[in-house]
């Protein structure tokens, strides 16, 4: 009780603290901004934090500052998003996952989480970088659904791990494969012959630990930073869905905003975005290499037809009166 009472005090003082600070205006004191990232500062997308962060304190000669709070700290992903799009809550600016804003009411962004959409990092970030993506990005803060899209960018192809080896699309039968609250994703993990079990990423590990669940998916540095191989140390690497990202800023704290700071925040995500680009293939290389040296069970999948074969249907269901929209980003390959 005591930790509840503790953590709603914090919550509401960082809350109220960003809510002065996002008022001053130029001259009167830097601004500081709270960034929520759910995995370590080692990851991919803990990378993209600290290279925003950087390039928006460069750029604003320090009158913009980012607080980023990495690891969970703020609480989950759909916690600190919704408080966000509640107008409350510790955060100003998160890092999510493209779809997340999809049960929201932003319907473009479940396109971006249908399994085997992109074939490849270049398909993604062609499609990043386009003006279909800026589309995409402001659908949130057209609809006024609590925030603006700033940047996309990504963590890697997603891949199933588990405690028990799986060679092929069939030893994935009847396990229990963790799932976000996500209808894309139930419909994934059941297409494969698995059942979805919803599990919040914090309890992931000891849920594997305890065998309430017998696998998960992730990608490969996440994987890793988070200490999965400890409690299922198998790794079949489908590449179901590319780990697109998209960071947020909540809509209040962008309208107090000056042009020019907003620009700044802009700029700072071109960065990011460019630094992201460039490194997350090598850094995931050199991740899966120390994955192998210490024996984690890595199996490629050499044919993906039967694994996309078996997930059709979740893309049919998904795309009904978008598939226009769909080929659009397809094109890209």
């Amino acid at each position: 009780m005591k930790k509840r009472i503790l953590a709603t005090v914090l919550v509401v003082v960082l809350a109220l603290s960003c809510f002065i600070g996002c008022g001053k205006k130029e001259g009167d004191g830097p601004i500081k901004l709270v960034y929520a990232e759910v995995n370590p500062q080692d990851t991919i997308v803990g990378q993209v934090a600290a290279d925003f962060k950087s390039k928006v304190e460069e750029l604003s000669k320090g009158q913009i500052i980012i607080d980023v709070q990495y690891s969970g700290v703020l609480g989950s992903e759909n916690d600190v998003l919704d408080a966000m799009l509640a107008g409350a809550g510790a955060a100003d600016i998160s890092r999510i996952s493209a779809f997340s804003l999809t049960s929201y009411g932003a319907q473009k962004s479940v396109l971006l989480s249908l399994p085997y959409t992109f074939e490849s990092r270049e398909h993604f970030w062609k499609f990043a970088t386009s003006s279909l993506a800026d589309e995409f990005l402001n659908e949130s803060y057209e609809k006024k659904l609590g925030v603006k899209g700033l940047f996309y960018g990504e963590e890697g192809f997603r891949h199933f791990f588990t405690k028990n080896p799986v060679n092929s699309i069939s030893d994935l039968a009847g396990m229990k494969l963790r799932v976000s609250n996500d209808p894309v994703m139930n419909g994934l993990v059941k297409g494969l012959g698995a059942s979805p079990t919803v599990v919040a990423f914090g309890e992931l590990y000891s849920a594997l630990s305890s065998g309430v669940v017998d696998g998960a998916e992730q990608p490969i540095a996440n994987y890793k930073s988070n200490s999965f191989p400890e409690v299922a140390n198998n790794m079949i690497l489908d590449g179901h869905t590319l780990g697109a990202i998209e960071i947020v800023v909540a809509t209040p704290v962008w309208d107090k905003l000056t042009k020019d700071q907003q620009n700044i925040l802009i700029q700072a995500g071109k960065y990011a975005q460019e630094n992201n680009k460039k490194n997350s293939q090598a850094k995931e290389d050199a991740v899966l290499k120390e994955l192998k040296e210490k024996g984690c069970n890595i199996v490629e999948v050499k044919d993906l037809k039967p694994w996309q074969d078996a997930v059709k249907n979740v893309i049919a269901d998904n795309t009904k009166g978008l598939e226009d929209l769909y080929q659009k980003i397809l094109s890209f390959k």
